[in-house]
């Protein structure tokens, strides 16, 4: 059956020709979108939703997070909110934890953790493996995150592991494990695979080699990088194609050029730069210089505990320099271009937007505009949510 949204008071829609429309409307048939304009000009459908002036979005595409995890690291986020400074070996406590969690404990955590998303009106998401750093760990992560999210992403290069007996693993050795028979095992879950290119996980050099061999497995490309400093991240990224770099915090102008002049999307991840007190990500500079920024989560169990893209986009607006209407693009149609999902095919429709021939993931506010996500910060507004035309979250009326 057709459905008919009339009573829009702002929509929307990531179409560069018309951002957004006042008193819009939208009709949805077979999961996509079949129309949009204003609602005096809106079309007969089989049924009618009137949604009181209330504002609606695309869909929000977290493009980055870690939900395959065990245990609980509220004591490190409490000793760094004290002063001392994150290190990427917290990792490892997470390791420790999930290795240890049974198939069923894993799978029941991360699917509270997809419908918490959900109910923040997320309706596409990614997922990394990254915290089994094993052959069979891994394989688990990435069979179990396949039943769960949209796009699976392997990162047996999160950190170096530590051997049974705690013993340090050697580094040139592990990544040959991850190249190897680790990339072996996960390929029949994944799409994408990404590399932690940091001081205190993986060289330049490490991380080359294992996106070399994801590329020559077939899988796309994305490049965790300058996180903690100037750490080659985004000149790795660029140089080998990647979809996407993520956190870009520390850069410079040669960076920021590459990454304008390139197809790889710079994903900024709010929560996690306040979380670990790190400087934000330069969004105002990389868009005034016309690199493609999305907007991600990044939620994990040690520097970014939400999968509120909520909270990600009114920081966004309230501290780094975008407008509202920017903050939203970027946490749709740019998480979508992150994962090259915002262009649709025979058999997926496109995500992130709200255009004839997209999916209708559609993302409804109990506010009258978009910007009182920055204007009433943390308020649960997210009042309806809809997936390829089905809601999935209803109003509490």
């Amino acid at each position: 059956m057709s459905e008919l949204f009339t009573g829009i008071g702002e929509l929307l829609t990531n179409d560069p020709g018309r951002p957004r429309i006042i008193d819009a409307a939208l009709v949805v048939d077979g999961g996509t979108i079949a129309w949009v304009g204003e609602r005096a000009q809106a079309p007969t459908a089989d049924r009618h939703t009137f949604l009181q002036g209330r504002a609606m979005l695309p869909g929000w595409v977290d493009s980055h997070t870690h939900l395959v995890f065990a245990g609980d690291r509220s004591a490190e986020f409490e000793a760094r909110m004290a002063g001392e400074s994150y290190a990427a070996g917290g990792i490892g406590v997470t390791t420790t934890a999930t290795r240890a969690a049974s198939d069923d404990t894993l799978a029941a955590l991360l699917g509270d953790r997809v419908r918490e998303a959900v109910a923040g009106g997320t309706t596409y998401l990614e997922t990394k493996t990254g915290y089994g750093l094993s052959v069979e760990q891994e394989q688990r992560a990435a069979r179990l995150a396949a039943k769960a999210v949209d796009e699976v992403t392997y990162l047996g290069a999160h950190l170096v592991p530590r051997g049974p007996d705690g013993e340090p693993v050697d580094a040139d050795e592990y990544v040959d494990l991850v190249c190897g028979p680790m990339l072996e095992a996960v390929r029949p879950y994944v799409r994408w695979a990404d590399v932690f290119c940091e001081d205190g996980a993986f060289t330049p050099e490490q991380s080359r080699r294992v996106l070399e061999a994801a590329r020559d497995a077939g899988l796309g490309l994305r490049v965790h990088g300058n996180q903690l400093g100037r750490s080659g991240g985004v000149e790795l990224a660029v140089e080998m194609g990647a979809a996407s770099v993520d956190h870009v915090n520390h850069v410079d102008e040669a960076d920021v050029e590459a990454l304008a002049g390139s197809d790889v999307v710079a994903t900024v991840l709010p929560a996690c730069d306040l979380s670990t007190r790190a400087p934000l990500a330069p969004a105002r500079r990389l868009l005034d210089a016309g690199a493609t920024v999305a907007i991600a989560s990044n939620c994990n169990p040690g520097t970014s505990y939400t999968s509120s893209m909520n909270f990600c986009v009114g920081t966004a607006v309230l501290q780094m320099g975008m407008t509202v209407i920017e903050a939203v693009r970027a946490a749709t149609w740019g998480g979508a271009r992150a994962l090259r999902r915002e262009v649709g095919t025979d058999d997926r429709p496109a995500v992130g937007s709200v255009q004839v021939g997209a999916r209708a993931d559609l993302h409804v506010l109990d506010a009258p505009a978009a910007i009182h996500l920055a204007y009433r910060p943390g308020m649960p507004l997210t009042w309806g949510v809809w997936r390829a035309g089905q809601q999935v979250v209803a109003p509490v009326l």
